[in-house]
């Protein structure tokens, strides 16, 4: 524990009853949490077996294990869990599954898959009425509540609708032997609940549970937290009020101050020493940041120098600020000799990237975007997951329907329609269908002999599951189901191929490693991975939203778009709702290490109209002293222009010598 501050230390070793660790951006916290799993082991308290840890992403997960290993050496952290919530509701269902009316092998619906069957039951409906009632569904799942109870909350004819929706959707899932996402964590909760063997069982699993980042948890997820750790409350929940940025997907930062009516001997112990960022940010950050209310307040610190004051940049428009920014920060990086890692751009929406990356291309910065296609979202990945659910779980009836036409063969939709009804007049799932000869005979001969090529190597892939690890057999799948010949096909160069094949390369990668119970282990393991879980965009500037930062720092950082009516968003204003907007740039301001730049527009295009735009009510709210505005110092600006004009001729001059 050398190293670690009078609070950092005072959290570790606090390990009877529960506590609550306030963490400012920057303090630690991850440091915290993994010498508390090494001193809750060195003292014998409780085995590395009954110590869960639970971040919300994959990536954390993985860091903090990395971390936990190099902390505990040898065998002494054998059986810990580090995962996500839904990885433990995951582990939940795969051990209880029979009391909740599972089988083993259930699968995972996808987004996607969800989505396919919310739209078949609202045969007709428009897009955004089937993403509407989508949304509702999966509104209540994450409030943990069952379709009966959402019924009895509705308190509209929608909500209502909603509910009978959601009954008639989760009765389709329960055909399939399967769960979507939402599910993960709503049915462990109301199993634990209800069943008081399951509760006591899951308590003598995890003695301890740690959660990082607790502010983001939604009701299911803190409910299940309570249902684990009992009224005794053996629990470290680490985490920042000040940094719950996420309502819109559901988390409630309100369980921060439940939880001390849940926990009246709940401890709680603020980490206030910031080891990121130059005090001036700090300043401007808690200065921000105490216009919202506050049940427990911080006040971060540093013991870092002062550091630049924060620039606030009017431009003409959206075109003018990219270009203002690409030009910034081609100078910083000659001037310091900073690699382009250094240097990331944060917006509040994805569509102010636009303008941005013209800038950046203009001048020859590479850059990265944050929030592309999603790696599981690309179709050749998508295509070799069909497969490896219709291995894992042959009653996936939407895995097979992707799998038998990936790639293409002779089985169009005429004969999968006919496959289907068979299948349901015989009570089966349509990968056993396509496994009998007597269905197969009342289908056409070329499709039967189709069908039963795809069934035979399914047969042959389900047998080398007993011989090859999870990762070989990954590629021998890619290999025997045709996926890597039909890519070649489709790709008209052989530069397009290397890509796509990669990606497949890349997917059995993800499962160097694995342990697990065979294919159904596996299979439901990657179903957790999310979209930004691989997301590094090496030396390059970063371009993201604010949404996507949180958790990761840079030593230059420029906010752009600071209007009243993108930050704060429009609909916040309107309907009063500005504390979460200002935490989302209190997250951005805190990621900047040394330097932030701050920048508005004074028009913009609007429905081919020129609007005048007012500076965000943000800005205001920045402590003056703090901050160096355009204009306000002409000397200054007068040289920092020579300093750029000099830059901008040695680039120009490096351009005519080629170099």
């Amino acid at each position: 524990m050398q190293g670690l501050n009078p609070p950092q230390r005072q959290a570790v070793l606090h390990s009877e009853g529960p506590l609550l660790v306030l963490a400012g951006a920057g303090s630690g916290k991850t440091r915290v949490i993994v010498e508390k799993i090494a001193h809750l082991v060195d003292s014998g308290r409780y085995p590395a077996r009954r110590i869960a840890a639970i971040t919300f992403t994959n990536k954390s997960a993985r860091e903090m294990r990395e971390r936990v290993a190099k902390r505990l050496k040898g065998d002494r952290g054998e059986g810990l869990t580090i995962c996500t919530f839904h990885a433990l509701g995951l582990r939940i269902l795969q051990v209880e599954h029979a009391r909740v009316g599972l089988k083993r092998g259930f699968s995972i619906f996808d987004a996607d898959d969800a989505s396919a069957q919310v739209k078949d039951l609202m045969a007709g409906a428009k897009p955004d009425a089937v993403q509407a009632m989508q949304s509702l569904i999966s509104r209540a799942k994450n409030a943990g509540l069952s379709p009966e109870q959402a019924l009895e909350s509705a308190r509209s004819t929608r909500e209502r609708e909603a509910a009978a929706l959601y009954a008639r959707y989760q009765a389709r899932l329960s055909s399939f032997n399967a769960v979507d996402f939402d599910d993960l964590i709503r049915i462990p909760v109301q199993l634990l609940e209800t069943d008081e063997e399951a509760r006591m069982g899951w308590r003598e699993r995890i003695g301890y549970l740690l959660v990082d980042e607790c502010q983001d948890s939604n009701d299911a997820q803190y409910r299940l937290l309570k249902a684990i750790a009992g009224e005794a409350g053996q629990f470290t929940c680490v985490g920042d009020d000040d940094q719950s940025i996420y309502a819109w997907r559901g988390a409630n930062p309100e369980n921060l101050d439940l939880m001390g009516r849940d926990y009246p001997a709940l401890a709680i112990i603020k980490l206030e020493q910031n080891y990121r960022c130059s005090n001036r940010v700090l300043r401007s950050a808690n200065t921000l940041i105490a216009n919202n209310p506050h049940a427990h307040l911080k006040t971060l610190w540093s013991d870092s120098a002062d550091g630049e004051r924060i620039r606030v940049w009017e431009c003409r428009d959206s075109g003018h600020e990219a270009e203002k920014v690409a030009a910034e920060i081609r100078f910083t990086a000659q001037k310091h000799g900073a690699p382009w890692s250094d240097f990331c751009i944060l917006f509040r929406g994805n569509h102010q990237s636009r303008a941005l990356e013209k800038a950046m291309q203009l001048l020859r910065i590479p850059y990265h975007l944050s929030g592309g296609t999603a790696f599981l979202e690309r179709t050749e990945v998508k295509d070799a997951l069909s497969w490896l659910r219709v291995l894992v779980n042959p009653e996936d009836d939407s895995a097979f329907l992707r799998a038998v036409q990936s790639p293409k063969r002779e089985v169009g939709a005429v004969t999968l329609a006919r496959l289907a009804e068979l299948a349901q007049h015989a009570g089966i799932p349509l990968a056993r269908a396509a496994d009998s000869n007597t269905i197969l005979q009342q289908l056409p001969a070329r499709a039967s002999s189709s069908l039963h090529g795809f069934i035979e190597i399914v047969y042959r892939l389900r047998a080398e599951a007993t011989s090859l690890s999870p990762a070989d057999l990954v590629r021998s799948l890619n290999e025997k189901s045709g996926l890597l010949d039909a890519l070649k096909a489709q790709c008209r160069t052989e530069q397009l191929f290397t890509i796509r094949r990669g990606n497949l390369d890349e997917l059995a990668e993800w499962f160097e490693g694995a342990k697990g119970g065979g294919l159904a282990d596996l299979g439901a393991q990657l179903a957790l991975i999310t979209r930004n879980d691989r997301d590094d965009g090496g030396n390059q500037v970063r371009l993201m939203s604010l949404h996507a930062a949180k958790g990761l720092e840079f030593r230059y950082v420029f906010i752009v778009g600071m209007e009243d009516g993108t930050l704060p968003h429009e609909a916040s204003i309107d309907e009063g709702r500005l504390e979460e907007e200002r935490r989302l740039l209190y997250v951005g301001i805190t990621r900047a290490k040394e330097q932030l730049w701050l920048s508005h527009s004074r028009e913009a295009s609007k429905w081919g109209k020129r609007v005048t735009l007012a500076p965000s009510r943000f800005i205001d709210e920045l402590p003056a002293t703090e901050l160096q505005r355009d204009g306000a110092d002409p000397e200054a600006d007068a040289e920092r222009k020579q300093e750029r004009a000099r830059s901008a001729m040695a680039d120009l001059r490096a351009m005519l010598n080629g170099d």
